[in-house]
């Protein structure tokens, strides 16, 4: 998928789709899947997810969002990343089966596991 059409799909206003347009167009690298895979597989993994992140004290920005709205979407999706180029961010996306419209996307802090204090 081309980087703009990628910041096409993008053009949502909710928190996730914006910080992940601004990620984008400041040199992120990216990638979608050639497949799309069942929205229940998905749905079904990134609540897991969710679940594992909160019990770690980390809230992902949409990812409840995501996983409902992918629920409800029911069609098979393609997901994508976007890496932020100093690493300190990441975006999970997830796009029709045909990439031509996002269904959901959230986002996170990188790195994910917490340095103890001093």
């Amino acid at each position: 998928m081309e980087r703009h059409v990628l910041e096409s799909l993008l053009a949502g206003d909710d928190e996730a789709s914006v910080i992940a347009l601004a990620t984008l167009r400041s040199g992120a690298t990216y990638w979608v899947a050639d497949r799309a895979q069942p929205a229940g597989a998905h749905a079904g993994v990134f609540k897991r997810r969710l679940q594992r992140m909160r019990m770690h004290g980390f809230e992902p920005l949409g990812l409840e969002r995501a996983v409902q709205l992918i629920r409800e979407h029911g069609q098979p999706v393609r997901t994508g990343l976007i890496d932020a180029a100093d690493r300190t961010w990441t975006t999970l996306l997830f796009l029709t089966e045909d990439g031509s419209a996002l269904v959901a996307c959230a986002g996170w802090p990188l790195p994910l596991v917490r340095k103890p204090p001093l």
